[in-house]
Order: C-alpha cells, then structure tokens, then sequence
C-alpha cells in the first residue's frame, strides 16, 4: 500500500437520516482516501466525490472479480448474495443481466403497475379501518414493497414472510461468529428455496420473473448457479431496499415543513419528489461493495497501485455539494445530473425502473387518500433500525 496512514472506518449507527460525519468529512478534505474497516484483512480506499466515483465504477481497469480474496469489509460474513452479477465484469456480466433485462424493462412495468395499484389500495383501505393511530412500517412500507416482489418473483404469498424474515439476517452488520454462522445457513435455506421456486416455474410456467430466469437456464444464457444469485438478489433486496426506502421518504416528507403539503397540493411533482428523495436519503450504512485496480490507476490526486482495493460511497457522490448545491436541503425543484442511488456503470441496480414505479404509487396514494397524514409521536421517539445495512425506521406511528 501507499504510504499515507489509513483511517478506521467504524460504521456506526446514526441517528434518524443523519448524513454520516466521516462521509461528509471525506467529501470535503479527502474525496480518495485510505481507510481500513472492521473485518477483513489490509485496507482500501475511500472514493466519495460525484466526479470521482463515476471515474471509478465505469472505468474497466477497476475490476470486481475479487471472489476468495481476502477483502477488509464491514461485516464478518459475505454480504454480497449477487455474486453472479456484483462479481463478473464485463462482457460476462453483460449476459446475465440480460437473462433478467426484460422482467425489469419499462414495458414490463407498465403491465405491472395496475397491478401494484391494486395491492396498494387495499393495503391503504384496510388501514383507513384501524384505530389510530396506525403504523405505517407494519401496516404498508413493509407489506407492500413484500406483495409486489412476491408478484414479480412469482413466490406464494405463505413464503414471503420467510423471504422478508432471510433479508433482514442476510442483510444486516453481523459482527459476532454466531451471526455469522447464522447468516451462512440462510443462504443455504434462500438457495434451496428459490431452488424449489425454479423448478415449480419449469412445471407450471407463469408470467413472473422466475418462469424468465427457468428460460434462460433451460437456453444455456445463464446456469444454476447464477440463476440463483439473481433470484436472491431480486427476492431478498426487492423487499429490504425499497421498505426502507420507503419509510425514510414518508419520515423525510412528514419531518420537513412544507413538503407533504405541496405534494398533496401538487401531484404531478411526485415523480420529481421521488427522484429528489432517491438523491438525498442517505439510506445505506457504510459502504458496498469494493473493487480491484488491475493496473495502477490516478483517482484524482491519488495513484492506486495494481492488486488494492477500492470501495466508492455513492450516498456521499449524492451529497457532493460541487455537483448539488445545498446538498443537505430536499428540494424538488433541484437541477442537476441524475443522482447515483442505483449505482453507476456496468453494475447499475438491476430493477431501478421497479423500485422507482413503487415509490410513485406509494406517494401518489398516500396522498391523494391521506392528506392529512402526520406522525403520531414526536420525531425523537421514532426507533430505527441497528445493525442493518439500509437505515430505515421499525415504526412510523401516524394518524389522519
């Protein structure tokens, strides 16, 4: 490694959606830094800025291949579940995407929205039948991001509490030996379960994104193995990412002055909210995924050498002030280039079109059908989630 000291990055619970201190420190003096994590073993480096994580993660000298090595990361397991997508460069990883590609295309979304609308409906018209006040984690950001990816998936609905119970296991800072023993048999459990799912689609085909992964298998586009990695990746974080999400955008809106008013004042500015909203919450903990320099590589001011490590934050890229002026402030009249909340590059997320299309109904909804919508509970006695990789709220207390 170079000579320049690294710094421990312990990734710490924060409170609420508060921007991590380290991040914006980074973003401010060092945007390429060495740090050291956790686990793991040796050190990395920190890339933060907007441009420079761009650079990064398009750049084919930077590779993902690093299946075995010994990476310094944030957990004692191996969080990645994706490994035939996160882990394959191209022109490899172009294939498998595309064995998935039309599941997620916008055609396939336009189908499906009338659908999600239908199960969000009833969700909300079963809630407007509570005694207040009323949870919204309980009663809608978790059962409907739940339906819609067992709908997607093609998984019977008596398996989807299974499903959500492995992604929060899965996908959580297990920093014990025991933890991580016990994320290493849901894997096992997930894969023989969407194992299971696959060969019920080869028998009774449907129209859901597992019958299409069955196809490719059965083509020769993808194998087992990855067509297992996709479907846990799809069945685990469709559910994981977008109800945290979810719940921090309904937390953001009802805690900032002004902003639930207008969007029920104006509707057709959803579509820009969710986007401003997708930008600004600093959903996840820590950092992802790293890559590999194959070559000596300049990032900036920094010369990384061939065979180092480097992980990018595209939380902090969202939040580089050079490229976002008053970063910190939703603002959904903001201009600027598109944000990286899906990610940059080959790897860009596989279903952003899906996670986006929830959050407009979820809002357009929320809105039209609860104007009057607040928080029942002062925003300090709102518990959050620990330990887990994508913040989020356990309750949203409510009523109307």
């Amino acid at each position: 490694m170079n000579s320049e000291p690294a710094t421990l990055y312990h990734v710490d619970d924060l409170p609420a959606l508060d921007f991590d201190p380290f991040l914006r420190t980074s973003l401010r003096e060092a945007p390429v830094r060495r740090i050291r994590l956790p686990h793991g073993e040796g050190e990395c480096w920190l890339v933060t800025s907007y441009d420079l994580v761009r650079f990064v993660t398009s750049d084919r000298r930077f590779s993902r291949d690093i299946t075995g090595r010994p990476v310094p990361k944030m957990t004692r397991h191996a969080i990645p579940l994706d490994r035939a997508v996160s882990f394959v460069d191209p022109p490899g990883h172009a294939r498998v995407r595309a064995a998935v590609a039309p599941a997620f295309s916008s055609t396939a979304m336009d189908r499906l929205r009338p659908r999600v609308q239908e199960l969000l409906d009833a969700m909300v018209g079963r809630l407007l039948h509570r005694q207040q006040p009323a949870d919204l984690v309980r009663d809608i950001t978790s059962p409907f991001p739940l339906a819609v990816i067992g709908l997607v998936m093609g998984m019977p609905e008596s398996d989807q509490a299974q499903v959500r119970e492995w992604a929060d296991t899965l996908l959580s800072r297990a920093s014990d030996e025991q933890a991580a023993q016990r994320a290493e048999r849901v894997k096992q459990d997930s894969r023989a379960y969407f194992l299971r799912l696959a060969l019920l689609r080869r028998d009774d085909p449907r129209d859901d994104t597992m019958t299409t992964l069955v196809r490719a298998m059965d083509r020769g586009t993808i194998d087992e193995e990855e067509l297992l990695a996709l479907a846990t990746l799809i069945g685990l974080n469709g559910w994981h990412a977008v109800c945290n999400n979810a719940s921090n955008m309904l937390y953001a809106l009802l805690t900032t002055e002004g902003l639930w008013d207008r969007l029920c004042a104006e509707p057709h500015t959803v579509p820009q909210a969710v986007d401003e909203l997708l930008r600004w919450v600093p959903h996840k903990h820590g950092v992802g995924q790293p890559r590999i320099a194959t070559e000596n590589v300049r990032v900036g001011e920094a010369l990384v050498r061939e065979g180092e490590y480097v992980y990018v934050s595209y939380v902090a890229a969202n939040w580089d002030e050079r490229v976002y002026p008053q970063a910190g402030d939703i603002d959904f009249d903001r201009e600027g280039p598109r944000h990286l909340a899906f990610g940059n590059g080959p790897h860009f997320c596989v279903g952003p079109l899906l996670a986006r299309m929830e959050a407009e109904v979820l809002l357009s909804t929320l809105t039209a059908r609860l104007p009057t919508l607040r928080l029942s509970v002062p925003r300090d006695r709102i518990p959050w989630q620990t330990d887990i990789l994508i913040r989020g709220p356990r309750t949203l207390p409510v009523t109307w």
